[in-house]
């Protein structure tokens, strides 16, 4: 799935990622975000998938997919104020009960970034009441990094970067009520970084069936991996680090123009290929298919 100007196209393989014969038109947004972390974004149930898109005005579009009809329809805006998320930068999540979670940098407040949080219990028709979930004493998260979610069960983790007294670290929040209450707020790693500006570097979250969260995050040029309240191990140099797979985590990131990709089981790392925005997922068949930018086009590698 990607944005190319004002419109959102998919591209859907049904031979474990060998092929993807057909690219559709999921929906225009005018004037859509896109470009580092930002653009259109995706997630999938048993029975759904939605894709999110934010215009510069800060709207958050929904569209949805029900797997049986297979027919994209635009439904409603997930944010309860248009307007508010100006900054584009949103993730979104799903449970196998067909409930979608979403987080974005929302300004609405005082015109400062916080960490805005909406659920969705009908298939992105209708959104629960925004709610402002980690507002900075400082007054505003990092500016241009992406936040993360992860959903498993009743098991939300929300990872951002922080900016707390001129450090820009990376922060857990949890639930274990379907978002209705977070837990504090939780540091990750033992360094810190003191940083006059944004990296534009979210990182990635994510969580397992047996509930075990793992996060990856770059820190002045370094790519760590860490649990919640555990020290932090470093994996790599560069940039634009994700994570996929829960039950044995696919770390990527980027050095350079090249990208790299290390399973957590596995001691050493892979060299995918050159470009930017590596992201992967597990096949049903146990591989792991890679995608990312290339001299402005998408290209794919199965693993």
């Amino acid at each position: 799935m990607y944005g190319d100007g004002d419109k959102i196209y998919c591209a859907t393989s049904v031979d474990n990622g060998i092929t993807f014969p057909a690219i559709r038109l999921v929906g225009e947004v005018k004037n859509m975000h896109l470009g580092m972390a930002r653009g259109p974004q995706m997630a999938s149930s048993k029975n759904y998938t939605i894709v999110t898109a934010i215009d510069k005005k800060g709207s958050v579009h929904i569209f949805q997919l029900s797997h049986q009809s297979s027919k994209w329809i635009e439904t409603s805006l997930a944010n309860d104020e248009a307007g508010t998320a100006p900054e584009g930068l949103m993730s979104i999540a799903a449970d196998q009960a067909d409930n979608f979670y979403a987080v974005w940098l929302d300004n609405r407040l005082d015109k400062n970034n916080k960490i805005c949080f909406a659920k969705t219990t009908d298939k992105g028709f209708t959104w629960s009441k925004n709610k402002m979930v980690y507002i900075s004493p400082d007054k505003t998260v990092c500016e241009c990094c992406k936040p993360g979610i992860a959903v498993s069960k009743s098991h939300i983790v929300i990872m951002f970067r922080n900016w707390l007294k001129g450090s820009r670290d990376l922060y857990l929040l949890q639930s274990y009520n379907k978002g209705k209450n977070f837990n504090e707020v939780e540091k990750l790693g033992t360094g810190t970084w003191k940083l006059n500006g944004c990296p534009m570097d979210g990182g990635g979250v994510t969580i397992s069936e047996k509930q075990d969260v793992t996060t990856v995050w770059q820190r002045q040029g370094s790519i760590y991996y860490s649990k919640p309240t555990k020290i932090e191990s470093k994996i790599g140099v560069g940039r634009n680090c994700s994570i996929t797979s829960s039950d044995n985590p696919v770390f990527t990131w980027q050095e350079g123009n090249k990208l790299k990709l290390k399973e957590l089981s596995k001691p050493v790392f892979e060299d995918v290929g050159e470009g930017s925005f590596l992201k992967t997922i597990r096949t049903k068949d146990n591989h792991i298919l890679c995608t990312w930018e290339k001299e402005g086009q998408i290209v794919f590698k199965k693993l």
